[in-house]
C-alpha cells in the first residue's frame, strides 16, 4: 500500500508535514539549501526581531561621535537590517523550491509593519508572526495580549497578499476565541505554540541565568491539549503543532489531535539533519501497518470533537493518576 505524506497548511502545498521553525538553523541560504535535501516540506527563515533594530539604535545614541540624527540612524538601521532580510529571502529561494516562509518577531504595531510588503516583493511565501509579550504593568488591561495580536494582524493583513501565519503563545486566556477573531480578519493559519527564553537561577552566583535552551519531548502535552480542542472547535483553522516534537511518533500524535504540519526545531540541533529522513520513513512504515494511505485518512481523529469523552482535552484529571497512590 502506497503512504502519501503530502499535506496543505495555510493555503501552501507541502510533500510531507516536517517544517523547520524559525532559528539559527535558517538563517542561511546553504542551510536551507541542506535542509530541502534533507528532506522537510517547508522552513520559517529565522525571524526579523523588533529588539535587533531597537539595541542598534541604541547604542549608537549613546556615541557622542556618531554624528547622525536620530532620525537618520532610526532610518539606517532599519534598512540594514531589512535589506539582509530580504537577501535571505531572495537567496533562499533562488535556490530552494520548497515554501519558504519568512517571520517577523514582534509585540508592537509599530514602524516596522511598514517593510512586510518589501518581505511579501522578495519572494516570500508566506509570513509568520511570531506574537507574544510578558505584560508586567499593573494598570494595564487584562486583554492587552489578545489585542495586540488583532492589532498587528489588521494591520499586516491589509499590507500584504501572501498567506498570514500567526504563531502564539500558550499563556493565552482564551486562546479559542482569540484564533476564531484572528480568521475572521483573513489569517491563514496558526502554530501552535512558540518557545520563549527560559530564565534559570544560580543559587551560588546569586545570579539569573539562561535555562534549558531546547525543548523536551515532555513538553508536547500542551501542544495536543490545544491543538485537538481548537482543530475540534474550529474545523476550518489550518493548525501546525510546534515545542515538544522530538520524534516521529510525536509527529503521529499531532496529526491524530488535528495538525496539518509540525515545526520542529531542537530535535535537528541535537540529531543533525539526518533525523528528518528517519522522522518520514518511520512514519510512512507506521501509516502501512494501519492501513492509512495519506495524512488526511486520520487528521484529526482524536481531536476534541472526535472522541467520546471530550473532556480528556479539558481536564487536568489529577486524581485519575496520582488517587491510588501513598
Amino acid at each position: 500500500m502506497e503512504t502519501i505524506l503530502e499535506t496543505k497548511f495555510a493555503g501552501l502545498n507541502l510533500s510531507n508535514p516536517i517544517i523547520i521553525a524559525s532559528s539559527g538553523l535558517t538563517n542561511t541560504a546553504e542551510k536551507n539549501r541542506e535542509l530541502e535535501k534533507a528532506g522537510v516540506g517547508a522552513l520559517v527563515l529565522k525571524s526579523l526581531f523588533e529588539e535587533q533594530i531597537s539595541k542598534n539604535i541604541a547604542s549608537l545614541l549613546m556615541n557622542e561621535d556618531f554624528q547622525m540624527t536620530n532620525e537618520h540612524i532610526l532610518h539606517y538601521f532599519k534598512t540594514n537590517e531589512v535589506n539582509n532580510y530580504l537577501k535571505l529571502i531572495q537567496e533562499t529561494k533562488n535556490i530552494c523550491r520548497i515554501p519558504v516562509i519568512a517571520s517577523v518577531n514582534c509585540y508592537k504595531d509599530d514602524s516596522w509593519i511598514e517593510f512586510v510588503h518589501q518581505i511579501e516583493m522578495a519572494g516570500a511565501d508566506a509570513l509568520e508572526l511570531n506574537l507574544f509579550a510578558l505584560n508586567t504593568d499593573l494598570d494595564e488591561d487584562v486583554n492587552f495580549l489578545g489585542d495586540a495580536y488583532l492589532r498587528i494582524t489588521r494591520k499586516v493583513k491589509e499590507i500584504i497578499h501572501i498567506p498570514v501565519i500567526v504563531k502564539m503563545g500558550k499563556y493565552l486566556c482564551h486562546p479559542v476565541a482569540l484564533i476564531n477573531k484572528l480568521y475572521s480578519l483573513g489569517i491563514s493559519g496558526v502554530v501552535l505554540f512558540n518557545r520563549f527564553y527560559h530564565p534559570d537561577i544560580d543559587i551560588n552566583r546569586l545570579q539569573l541565568t539562561s535555562g534549558h535552551v531546547f525543548s523536551s519531548y515532555m513538553d508536547i502535552s500542551d501542544t495536543l491539549r490545544w491543538t485537538g480542542i481548537i482543530s475540534g472547535k474550529l474545523p476550518d483553522v489550518s493548525i501546525a503543532a510546534s515545542t515538544g516534537i522530538h520524534d516521529w511518533e510525536s509527529i503521529i500524535k499531532c496529526i491524530l489531535s488535528g495538525a496539518s504540519a509540525v515545526q520542529i526545531c531542537s530535535v535537528v540541533y541535537q540529531h543533525g539533519n539526518e533525523i528528518i529522513a528517519q522522522m518520514k520513513r518511520s512514519m510512512e512504515e507506521w501509516m502501512h501497518s494501519m492501513n492509512f494511505g495519506s495524512l488526511n485518512e486520520f487528521r484529526g481523529k482524536l481531536n476534541y470533537a472526535s472522541i467520546e469523552d471530550p473532556s480528556l482535552y479539558e481536564r487536568i484529571q489529577f486524581m485519575r493518576y496520582f488517587s491510588n497512590r501513598d
